[in-house]
């Protein structure tokens, strides 16, 4: 049944509010908490307990940390970089070249420092290398290292590990394992065939602080003190959300910490990165995932590959600028490279159908810079599973992007152990493939019926879910510091959007590249600002600007907007159906 019998609405899209059974909690905590209804309709939905409701709101990470040791091979690893650190051995770290690799890497390189120890960082190049160890770069690093440390990455990589001559692996990952592990010291993943899974949820980032936060248990039994820890979460924030895992439990947990230690802007890097992006408000989880995570991908995804890591990683504020900076004007290219991409892939997807299990294109040289960036658009645009290949002679190179409750990377994984890939990997939500150019299409047929039968599809590609109604007087800033309490939101926990039924427009003025400011009221008095971006690009734009009159039901995201030390509510509006 539709919400405020919303069926299609100006983007053509179904609303869909809170079920009866989520009503019924909300309405029973707010009985026993006294907490406004929109949060509790909030954390209903997020599924908290009533009993549960005031650790939920302040959790402490010292109660939600795991164990390192449930993990296999967790202590063999914290001994042996241990013993690399006492011996001064020469330690190389190998990590990808997305978000999560690089903020592992820098984890490690920062924990080092903080010893006094370095370490030279290893990051391949995405063109030439791949993914993942390869077997001239792990055999190049054995001859002058006597350890090497791959983050987010190896799990698979048995050949490479193997050609690591003379030199000790450990593996810290978090990609879904196969049936054998490399041969080397250890291979710490939640995701190994052999593990229970419980916690398969962390990025790779997560699995280095549980090996550091062992390392100092291990340290402290030996009488020696161990580095700063805490200090190392805005890292692990930084990777949780960029890597899209869910802001559950744990996660959630080390995110909301890691976000206090970034407010510090005590790391060079994040500083520089922070205030080149123009960011001038404490870090928020978007912030990570849309302005700072971006442009610490962007050397990976069309620049220099390690140009991330080490900025995350840099203890001085003038090197960091200008990393800062050249990451900045790369993701800048990447932009105008993705966008290219992106149209062709729209119409590509288009023409093939957006209602199967899979939204898939394929294109010439599309760069694999980009194409997990598409992936997600396509993902976000039609509530599917997506993969995005450029194609470059027999093979072709791709991304995918999930959604929750279908396994994107065990399909990938099974794909490749049945021939019709040439390799693929990756987790949950996201998943790398190549696949040979005349095995394209069976392959991802393929693919599609495999994530059929977890569900893929089902949901409406239309559907926008409502946690509830506010009147415009309601939305104070009160409430957002109560909601965003809640938070953070992302991945697993998708922010709260709410609906403003029968609401007047008062004021409609397009600003900057296609965006609409507003003024909406109730009728009564009460107003609320609002602003729509990119409302131009879609039908919104037009029947908000030229209202005449008529009266709207309104959807969207609060937000606190800060100018000049003013701290005003706004309505982030998302969709609008005249009433």
């Amino acid at each position: 049944m539709s919400y405020l019998g919303v069926e299609s609405s100006l983007t053509g899209r179904r609303w869909v509010g809170p079920g009866a059974e989520v009503a019924r909690q909300a309405e029973a905590m707010v009985q026993a908490s006294g907490l406004p209804l929109p949060l509790c309709l909030v954390l209903a939905r997020l599924g908290v307990p009533v009993a549960e409701v005031d650790g939920y709101l302040a959790p402490k990470l010292r109660d939600l940390l795991p164990d390192p040791r449930t993990l296999r091979d967790m202590e063999v690893a914290a001994a042996r970089l241990l013993r690399a650190v006492a011996r001064r051995e020469r330690i190389a770290v190998f990590a990808d070249y997305d978000v999560d690799g690089g903020a592992s890497a820098a984890l490690l390189l920062d924990w080092l420092a903080q010893l006094g120890r370095e370490a030279t960082l290893y990051i391949p190049d995405r063109i030439d290398e791949g993914y993942g160890p390869n077997v001239p770069a792990m055999a190049a690093l054995a001859r002058d290292h006597d350890l090497i440390v791959c983050v987010d990455c190896g799990t698979l990589s048995h050949e490479p590990v193997a050609a690591a001559v003379g030199a000790d692996v450990v593996v810290l990952d978090h990609h879904l394992g196969g049936e054998t592990l490399p041969d080397c010291v250890a291979v710490v993943n939640p995701n190994r065939q052999d593990e229970d899974g419980a916690l398969g949820h962390l990025c790779a980032a997560g699995v280095v602080f549980l090996m550091l936060v062992e390392c100092g248990r291990q340290m402290r039994a030996a009488g020696q003190a161990g580095p700063d820890l805490m200090s190392l979460l805005d890292l692990v924030a930084l990777a949780t959300v960029a890597d899209v895992a869910p802001l559950r439990g744990v996660n959630r947990a080390l995110v909301r910490q890691g976000l206090a230690v970034m407010a510090r802007r005590d790391r060079p890097g994040l500083v520089a990165l922070s205030d080149v992006a123009r960011l001038d408000t404490a870090p928020t989880a978007y912030h990570l995932g849309y302005v700072l995570g971006p442009r610490v991908n962007a050397g990976g995804r069309i620049g220099q590959a390690d140009l991330g890591a080490r900025l995350l990683a840099a203890r001085d504020r003038h090197s960091a600028d200008a990393m800062a900076e050249r990451l900045d004007k790369l993701n800048t290219e990447r932009r105008e490279v993705e966008e290219a991409v992106r149209a062709a892939a729209i119409a590509q997807a288009e023409e093939r159908g957006l209602e199967a299990p899979l939204v898939w294109a394929a294109g010439e040289g599309w760069h694999p810079g980009v194409v997990g960036i598409v992936a997600s658009r396509l993902k976000e645009m039609t509530n599917r599973p997506a993969v995005v290949i450029g194609l470059d002679g027999d093979e072709g190179k791709g991304s995918g992007r999930s959604v929750a409750g279908v396994d994107l990377g065990a399909s990938i994984q099974r794909l490749a152990a049945e021939g019709l890939l040439l390799r693929g990997g990756g987790h949950k939500m996201a998943a790398g493939l190549t696949v040979a150019r005349d095995r394209l299409e069976p392959a991802m047929a393929r693919l599609s019926d495999l994530l059929a039968r977890q569900g893929a599809g089902v949901g409406g590609a239309a559907d926008l879910r409502l946690d509830g109604m506010l009147m415009p007087g309601a939305a104070t800033t009160e409430l957002c510091e109560r909601i965003e309490l809640a938070g953070p939101f992302g991945a697993g926990a998708p922010g709260p959007r709410f609906a403003i039924a029968d609401a007047q427009i008062g004021f409609a003025k397009k600003v900057g590249s296609g965006h609409l400011k507003l003024t909406l009221s109730d009728g009564l008095g009460a107003k609320l600002d609002a602003i729509c971006f990119g409302a131009f690009d879609s039908p919104l734009g037009a029947a908000l600007s030229e209202h005449q009159g008529q009266r709207f039901h309104l959807a969207g995201r609060l937000d606190i907007n800060e100018w000049n030390g003013r701290r005003t509510v706004q309505l982030r509006l998302e969709d609008a159906a005249p009433v």
